[in-house]
């Protein structure tokens, strides 16, 4: 395994990132977190530890400075800034067509929370360089006229009792024109605490990965 810290250059900022590639990776998933939440989510850096023992490289990182992250905190605003996070996953997934560790391998988008919807507009930003796409949790409804403009396979992983992002999820999946289906963990909430829901979000993320993304050998 291939583990670093890595710079990424985007829009005039520099963010912070980790990257993980197990040996004979098949694929590289970029994660996107939700609002408020960075790098270190633990529920995300859970479900990438899944994505590794798949066979999938992964990188995680952070959407904001931390300067911009104690503004977020003080003003809510940029977690909502679509525009903003799906220009910089755009950058970070050009990033790692380029980076020695990565380059030729496809690349995938998880994004949770308002970071799905920055991953569905990064995809739609991105149609030949991005090969699937998952959400957990997601808000994809925030991605607006970009749903239309999605061509690679999306999964939208949502909890049978998260109601609202429920109804929100299958509102959108509506207006994606590729391959897509919506996942419902049965009993689970938004940030799928409950025993054995997270796991199953790994699984069906990997199961995605597997069947849209890697590269079979």
């Amino acid at each position: 395994m291939t583990s670093r810290s890595a710079e990424l250059p985007s829009q005039g900022v520099t963010l912070d990132g980790d990257l993980a590639v197990p040996p004979g990776a098949r694929g590289v998933v970029l994660f996107a977190h939700g609002s408020g939440s960075s790098r270190l989510s633990p529920r995300n850096r859970a479900v990438a530890e899944g994505l590794r023992r798949a066979g999938f490289a992964t990188l995680l990182m952070d959407l904001l400075t931390p300067a911009e992250e104690r503004e977020d905190t003080a003003t809510a605003a940029l977690r909502f800034d679509i525009a903003l996070l799906s220009g910089r996953l755009a950058d970070a997934v050009d990033w790692l067509g380029s980076d020695p560790d990565t380059a030729g391998l496809p690349v995938g988008l998880f994004g949770a929370s308002t970071g799905a919807a920055a991953a569905l507009t990064a995809a739609a930003g991105r149609p030949g360089a991005v090969g699937a796409v998952v959400s957990r949790g997601g808000r994809p409804d925030l991605a607006g006229d970009a749903l239309a403009r999605v061509g690679a396979p999306v999964l939208l992983i949502v909890g049978g009792h998260d109601e609202t992002v429920l109804d929100l999820n299958r509102q959108a999946a509506m207006h994606l024109p590729g391959v897509h289906r919506v996942h419902v963990v049965g009993g689970a909430t938004h940030l799928f605490p409950e025993p054995g829901a997270l796991e199953e979000v790994t699984r069906a993320a990997a199961d995605w990965f597997q069947e849209h993304l890697a590269v079979h050998g």
